[in-house]
Protein backbone atom coordinates (compact mmCIF):
# COMPACT_ATOMS: atom_id res chain seq x y z
CA UNK A 1 0.00 0.00 0.00
CA UNK A 2 2.77 2.43 0.95
CA UNK A 3 4.73 1.58 -2.19
CA UNK A 4 1.68 2.23 -4.37
CA UNK A 5 1.15 5.59 -2.66
CA UNK A 6 4.80 6.51 -3.15
CA UNK A 7 4.61 5.43 -6.77
CA UNK A 8 1.45 7.50 -7.28
CA UNK A 9 3.06 10.55 -5.69
CA UNK A 10 6.17 10.06 -7.81
CA UNK A 11 4.08 9.84 -10.98
CA UNK A 12 2.12 12.93 -9.96
CA UNK A 13 5.08 15.17 -9.19
CA UNK A 14 6.88 14.10 -12.35
CA UNK A 15 4.22 15.90 -14.37
CA UNK A 16 4.01 19.69 -14.92
CA UNK A 17 0.69 19.73 -13.06
CA UNK A 18 2.21 17.91 -10.08
CA UNK A 19 5.18 20.28 -10.06
CA UNK A 20 2.80 23.27 -10.08
CA UNK A 21 0.84 21.76 -7.18
CA UNK A 22 4.06 21.21 -5.22
CA UNK A 23 5.16 24.80 -5.89
CA UNK A 24 1.78 26.14 -4.72
CA UNK A 25 1.91 24.02 -1.57
CA UNK A 26 5.43 25.25 -0.84
CA UNK A 27 4.42 28.87 -1.36
CA UNK A 28 1.34 28.43 0.83
CA UNK A 29 3.42 26.84 3.60
CA UNK A 30 5.96 29.64 3.39
CA UNK A 31 3.19 32.23 3.55
CA UNK A 32 1.64 30.58 6.59
CA UNK A 33 4.98 30.34 8.38
CA UNK A 34 6.10 33.90 7.67
CA UNK A 35 2.58 35.15 8.31
CA UNK A 36 2.79 33.84 11.88
CA UNK A 37 0.71 30.69 11.86
CA UNK A 38 2.92 29.36 14.69
CA UNK A 39 3.05 32.65 16.60
CA UNK A 40 1.78 33.01 20.13
CA UNK A 41 -0.79 35.62 21.20
CA UNK A 42 1.80 38.33 21.80
CA UNK A 43 3.50 37.87 18.43
CA UNK A 44 0.20 37.86 16.57
CA UNK A 45 -0.82 41.07 18.34
CA UNK A 46 2.37 43.04 17.74
CA UNK A 47 2.45 42.22 14.03
CA UNK A 48 -0.19 44.91 13.59
CA UNK A 49 -0.06 46.73 16.93
CA UNK A 50 2.51 48.46 19.12
CA UNK A 51 1.09 47.25 22.44
CA UNK A 52 0.26 43.83 23.84
CA UNK A 53 -1.44 43.38 27.18
CA UNK A 54 -1.74 39.89 28.63
CA UNK A 55 -5.18 38.68 29.73
CA UNK A 56 -6.06 40.21 33.08
CA UNK A 57 -4.01 43.40 32.56
CA UNK A 58 -6.23 46.47 32.85
CA UNK A 59 -5.15 48.64 29.92
CA UNK A 60 -6.96 50.92 27.51
CA UNK A 61 -5.58 49.44 24.29
CA UNK A 62 -6.71 52.26 22.01
CA UNK A 63 -5.25 54.96 24.30
CA UNK A 64 -1.99 53.04 24.55
CA UNK A 65 -1.81 52.82 20.75
CA UNK A 66 -2.31 56.57 20.47
CA UNK A 67 0.47 57.27 22.97
CA UNK A 68 3.06 55.23 21.08
CA UNK A 69 1.84 56.34 17.68
CA UNK A 70 3.93 55.26 14.72
CA UNK A 71 7.22 55.03 16.62
CA UNK A 72 9.37 51.97 16.08
CA UNK A 73 8.54 50.90 19.59
CA UNK A 74 6.71 47.82 20.89
CA UNK A 75 5.64 47.37 24.51
CA UNK A 76 4.49 44.08 26.06
CA UNK A 77 2.66 44.15 29.39
CA UNK A 78 2.77 40.63 30.81
CA UNK A 79 1.24 39.13 33.90
CA UNK A 80 3.28 39.29 37.17
CA UNK A 81 5.95 36.63 37.39
CA UNK A 82 6.09 36.04 33.62
CA UNK A 83 9.36 35.16 31.90
CA UNK A 84 10.24 38.51 30.30
CA UNK A 85 13.20 37.16 28.34
CA UNK A 86 10.95 34.52 26.80
CA UNK A 87 8.40 37.22 25.95
CA UNK A 88 11.05 39.07 23.98
CA UNK A 89 12.03 35.91 22.12
CA UNK A 90 8.43 35.23 21.19
CA UNK A 91 8.10 38.54 19.32
CA UNK A 92 11.60 38.64 17.85
CA UNK A 93 10.41 37.90 14.32
CA UNK A 94 7.07 39.72 14.54
CA UNK A 95 8.61 42.94 15.95
CA UNK A 96 11.90 42.86 14.07
CA UNK A 97 13.47 46.29 13.49
CA UNK A 98 11.84 47.85 16.57
CA UNK A 99 12.80 48.58 20.16
CA UNK A 100 10.86 46.19 22.39
CA UNK A 101 10.19 46.70 26.10
CA UNK A 102 8.70 43.80 28.06
CA UNK A 103 7.10 44.83 31.36
CA UNK A 104 5.39 43.06 34.24
CA UNK A 105 4.31 44.43 37.59
CA UNK A 106 6.28 43.29 40.63
CA UNK A 107 4.64 44.66 43.78
CA UNK A 108 5.26 48.41 43.67
CA UNK A 109 7.70 48.31 40.77
CA UNK A 110 7.96 47.07 37.22
CA UNK A 111 10.17 44.26 36.10
CA UNK A 112 11.47 45.22 32.67
CA UNK A 113 13.42 43.56 29.95
CA UNK A 114 14.52 45.55 26.93
CA UNK A 115 15.44 44.03 23.61
CA UNK A 116 16.40 46.35 20.80
CA UNK A 117 15.69 44.32 17.67
CA UNK A 118 17.69 46.71 15.51
CA UNK A 119 19.48 45.75 12.30
CA UNK A 120 23.05 44.61 13.08
CA UNK A 121 22.39 44.46 16.83
CA UNK A 122 24.78 41.53 17.18
CA UNK A 123 27.55 43.20 15.16
CA UNK A 124 28.21 46.88 14.47
CA UNK A 125 25.14 48.11 16.38
CA UNK A 126 25.67 45.95 19.45
CA UNK A 127 26.58 48.92 21.67
CA UNK A 128 23.65 51.03 20.52
CA UNK A 129 21.27 48.16 21.12
CA UNK A 130 22.63 47.69 24.66
CA UNK A 131 22.21 51.41 25.44
CA UNK A 132 18.65 51.39 24.09
CA UNK A 133 17.74 48.35 26.15
CA UNK A 134 19.11 50.02 29.29
CA UNK A 135 17.46 53.41 28.86
CA UNK A 136 14.05 52.53 27.35
CA UNK A 137 12.51 51.43 30.70
CA UNK A 138 13.85 54.13 33.00
CA UNK A 139 11.49 56.09 35.23
CA UNK A 140 8.38 53.97 34.87
CA UNK A 141 8.30 52.56 38.42
CA UNK A 142 6.54 55.68 39.65
CA UNK A 143 3.45 54.78 37.61
CA UNK A 144 2.82 51.15 38.53
CA UNK A 145 -0.90 51.90 39.05
CA UNK A 146 -1.15 53.99 35.87
CA UNK A 147 0.17 51.99 32.90
CA UNK A 148 -0.77 54.70 30.38
CA UNK A 149 1.45 57.20 32.21
CA UNK A 150 4.20 54.61 32.24
CA UNK A 151 3.85 54.29 28.48
CA UNK A 152 4.24 58.06 28.14
CA UNK A 153 7.55 57.84 29.99
CA UNK A 154 8.65 55.01 27.68
CA UNK A 155 7.88 57.09 24.61
CA UNK A 156 9.87 60.00 26.04
CA UNK A 157 12.82 57.67 26.59
CA UNK A 158 12.48 56.44 23.01
CA UNK A 159 12.43 59.99 21.62
CA UNK A 160 15.58 60.78 23.59
CA UNK A 161 17.28 57.72 22.07
CA UNK A 162 16.26 58.83 18.59
CA UNK A 163 17.52 62.39 19.24
CA UNK A 164 20.85 61.00 20.45
CA UNK A 165 21.18 58.86 17.34
CA UNK A 166 21.16 55.65 19.32
CA UNK A 167 18.01 54.43 17.62
CA UNK A 168 17.43 55.15 13.92
CA UNK A 169 14.69 57.64 13.24
CA UNK A 170 11.67 56.77 11.18
CA UNK A 171 8.11 55.53 11.49
CA UNK A 172 7.18 51.92 11.89
CA UNK A 173 5.69 50.38 8.78
CA UNK A 174 3.51 47.30 8.90
CA UNK A 175 3.34 45.47 5.60
CA UNK A 176 2.42 41.94 4.52
CA UNK A 177 5.19 39.43 4.16
CA UNK A 178 6.68 38.60 0.77
CA UNK A 179 4.73 35.33 0.38
CA UNK A 180 1.51 37.23 0.93
CA UNK A 181 2.50 39.60 -1.85
CA UNK A 182 3.26 36.60 -4.04
CA UNK A 183 -0.05 34.96 -3.19
CA UNK A 184 -1.89 38.21 -3.91
CA UNK A 185 -0.06 38.61 -7.21
CA UNK A 186 -0.79 34.97 -8.06
CA UNK A 187 -4.46 35.46 -7.29
CA UNK A 188 -4.59 38.58 -9.48
CA UNK A 189 -2.77 36.79 -12.29
CA UNK A 190 -5.10 33.81 -11.93
CA UNK A 191 -8.14 36.07 -12.19
CA UNK A 192 -6.73 37.95 -15.19
CA UNK A 193 -5.63 34.73 -16.88
CA UNK A 194 -8.99 33.08 -16.18
CA UNK A 195 -10.87 36.08 -17.53
CA UNK A 196 -8.64 36.13 -20.61
CA UNK A 197 -9.16 32.42 -21.20
CA UNK A 198 -12.92 32.82 -20.81
CA UNK A 199 -12.93 35.82 -23.16
CA UNK A 200 -10.80 34.13 -25.81
CA UNK A 201 -12.68 30.87 -25.40
CA UNK A 202 -16.01 32.67 -25.66
CA UNK A 203 -14.97 34.47 -28.82
CA UNK A 204 -13.67 31.24 -30.31
CA UNK A 205 -16.84 29.40 -29.36
CA UNK A 206 -18.87 32.24 -30.88
CA UNK A 207 -16.90 32.08 -34.12
CA UNK A 208 -17.32 28.30 -34.28
CA UNK A 209 -21.04 28.58 -33.59
CA UNK A 210 -21.38 31.27 -36.26
CA UNK A 211 -19.44 29.15 -38.75
CA UNK A 212 -21.66 26.14 -37.99
CA UNK A 213 -24.75 28.29 -38.42
CA UNK A 214 -23.51 29.56 -41.77
CA UNK A 215 -22.76 26.01 -42.86
CA UNK A 216 -26.22 24.90 -41.80
CA UNK A 217 -27.75 27.78 -43.72
CA UNK A 218 -25.66 26.97 -46.77
CA UNK A 219 -26.53 23.30 -46.49
CA UNK A 220 -30.20 24.17 -46.12
CA UNK A 221 -29.99 26.45 -49.17
CA UNK A 222 -28.23 23.78 -51.20
CA UNK A 223 -30.72 21.13 -50.19
CA UNK A 224 -33.61 23.49 -51.02
CA UNK A 225 -32.12 24.23 -54.45
CA UNK A 226 -31.70 20.51 -55.10
CA UNK A 227 -35.29 19.78 -54.05
CA UNK A 228 -36.61 22.59 -56.26
CA UNK A 229 -34.61 21.42 -59.28
CA UNK A 230 -35.73 17.82 -58.72
CA UNK A 231 -39.38 18.98 -58.51
CA UNK A 232 -39.07 20.82 -61.84
CA UNK A 233 -37.51 17.74 -63.45
CA UNK A 234 -40.27 15.53 -62.04
CA UNK A 235 -42.92 17.81 -63.57
CA UNK A 236 -41.14 17.71 -66.93
CA UNK A 237 -41.12 13.92 -66.87
CA UNK A 238 -44.82 13.86 -65.95
CA UNK A 239 -45.55 16.09 -68.92
CA UNK A 240 -43.49 13.86 -71.24
CA UNK A 241 -45.13 10.75 -69.84
CA UNK A 242 -48.56 12.05 -70.84
CA UNK A 243 -47.29 12.46 -74.36
CA UNK A 244 -45.59 9.11 -74.74
CA UNK A 245 -48.18 7.02 -72.88
CA UNK A 246 -50.43 7.09 -75.99
CA UNK A 247 -47.56 6.51 -78.45
CA UNK A 248 -47.74 2.66 -78.46
CA UNK A 249 -51.44 2.85 -79.37
CA UNK A 250 -50.70 4.74 -82.54
CA UNK A 251 -50.67 2.69 -85.72
CA UNK A 252 -47.57 4.19 -87.10
CA UNK A 253 -44.72 6.04 -85.45
CA UNK A 254 -42.29 8.19 -87.30
CA UNK A 255 -38.58 7.80 -86.93
CA UNK A 256 -38.39 11.05 -84.94
CA UNK A 257 -41.04 9.85 -82.51
CA UNK A 258 -39.25 6.52 -82.07
CA UNK A 259 -35.99 8.33 -81.34
CA UNK A 260 -37.72 10.63 -78.83
CA UNK A 261 -39.32 7.61 -77.19
CA UNK A 262 -35.97 5.98 -76.70
CA UNK A 263 -34.55 9.20 -75.25
CA UNK A 264 -37.57 9.50 -72.98
CA UNK A 265 -37.12 5.95 -71.63
CA UNK A 266 -33.41 6.64 -71.07
CA UNK A 267 -34.28 9.89 -69.32
CA UNK A 268 -36.78 8.07 -67.12
CA UNK A 269 -34.19 5.44 -66.14
CA UNK A 270 -31.61 8.11 -65.33
CA UNK A 271 -34.20 9.99 -63.29
CA UNK A 272 -35.08 6.89 -61.23
CA UNK A 273 -31.40 6.26 -60.55
CA UNK A 274 -30.92 9.91 -59.62
CA UNK A 275 -33.78 9.79 -57.11
CA UNK A 276 -31.90 7.18 -55.07
CA UNK A 277 -28.85 9.44 -54.95
CA UNK A 278 -30.92 12.50 -54.05
CA UNK A 279 -32.62 10.70 -51.14
CA UNK A 280 -29.31 9.30 -49.84
CA UNK A 281 -27.14 12.42 -50.15
CA UNK A 282 -25.75 14.00 -46.97
CA UNK A 283 -26.98 17.57 -46.68
CA UNK A 284 -23.64 18.63 -45.14
CA UNK A 285 -21.72 17.39 -48.19
CA UNK A 286 -21.88 20.52 -50.29
CA UNK A 287 -19.82 19.05 -53.14
CA UNK A 288 -22.21 16.12 -53.49
CA UNK A 289 -25.25 18.43 -53.34
CA UNK A 290 -23.82 20.73 -56.02
CA UNK A 291 -22.97 17.70 -58.15
CA UNK A 292 -26.55 16.43 -57.91
CA UNK A 293 -27.90 19.88 -58.74
CA UNK A 294 -25.75 19.91 -61.88
CA UNK A 295 -26.96 16.39 -62.71
CA UNK A 296 -30.63 17.40 -62.25
CA UNK A 297 -30.09 20.47 -64.41
CA UNK A 298 -28.56 18.30 -67.12
CA UNK A 299 -31.55 15.91 -67.04
CA UNK A 300 -33.90 18.89 -67.07
CA UNK A 301 -32.20 20.18 -70.24
CA UNK A 302 -32.54 16.73 -71.79
CA UNK A 303 -36.27 16.72 -70.90
CA UNK A 304 -36.68 20.17 -72.46
CA UNK A 305 -34.89 18.96 -75.58
CA UNK A 306 -37.14 15.89 -75.86
CA UNK A 307 -40.23 18.01 -75.39
CA UNK A 308 -39.02 20.47 -78.01
CA UNK A 309 -38.32 17.69 -80.48
CA UNK A 310 -41.80 16.25 -79.97
CA UNK A 311 -43.43 19.64 -80.53
CA UNK A 312 -41.38 20.16 -83.68
CA UNK A 313 -42.39 16.70 -84.94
Amino acid sequence: MKQSVRRWLGDLFDTPFGFAVLACLTLAGWALWTGGVLDGPAARQVRTSSVYAAPGIDLDQAAAERIIGNRRLVVLLLEPGADLRQGCRQVERAAGGNVVLVMSRDADDYDTYGCALLPGRDDENFGRAAVAETIIGRGIDTFTDRPLEALKVVTVNYDLLVKAGTVPDGARTISPSLPRYLLTASAILAVVAGATVLYVGGRRAGRLADARRRRRDENADGRSALSAAAAVLAQQIIDLDQRYAAAPRRARLGDAEKACGREYRALTSDYVALLDRVSAVDGDDQDAVRGLIDRVDALSRRASAIGGSTDAG
